[in-house]
């Protein structure tokens, strides 16, 4: 397991966890963070954004929420 703002442009993972408080949690499932769903990482430049293509969009989140989601690489 890792966390998703270490991975490298066009690597590809499943999201397997979501580490946080409730807000953050339904947040980020709204988004489409859910387990079990495949994301792409498009840019993730140091403490930046970070973009991922998730369920056919991008969505883009800040260095410290990819730190809360936990990915299993694939």
């Amino acid at each position: 397991m890792i966390i998703l703002s270490s991975l490298e442009k066009d690597q590809t993972a499943i999201v397997h966890s979501l580490a946080g408080g409730q807000r953050f949690v339904s947040r980020a499932s709204a988004m489409g963070f859910i387990p079990g769903t495949p994301v792409t990482m498009v840019q993730n430049i140091g403490k930046g954004p970070v973009i991922v293509y998730l369920r056919d969009t991008q969505v883009a989140l800040g260095h410290l929420e990819a730190t809360r989601i936990q990915v299993e690489r694939s």
